[in-house]
């Protein structure tokens, strides 16, 4: 899909605001899609549609049916955080 080299404006705009809640929810340790529905408090639905996109753009990884930040999702979200202070 991409290279790799998207700026935190691209990324933000290809994940939307449910991405970014989903990005979160899993930082904060939610691991399953029930998990994460009730960590970002979106409907199941939307949780399922998004995390194609979180995983086509490497930002989250699956192991063992688990889902966790990569290392450039953890950048992500550090960089989303400086940017909301």
């Amino acid at each position: 899909m991409l290279n790799g080299e998207e700026s935190i404006e691209d990324l933000k705009n290809l994940l939307g605001y449910m991405g970014i809640e989903i990005l979160f929810a899993i930082d904060k340790g939610a691991k399953i899609f029930e998990t994460i529905k009730l960590f970002s408090g979106l409907p199941i639905s939307c949780v399922k549609g998004r995390i194609p996109v979180l995983l086509e753009l490497n930002l989250i990884k699956i192991v063992k049916k688990e889902h966790f930040l990569t290392e450039k999702g953890l950048k992500l979200k550090k960089q989303l955080e400086l940017n909301s202070d």
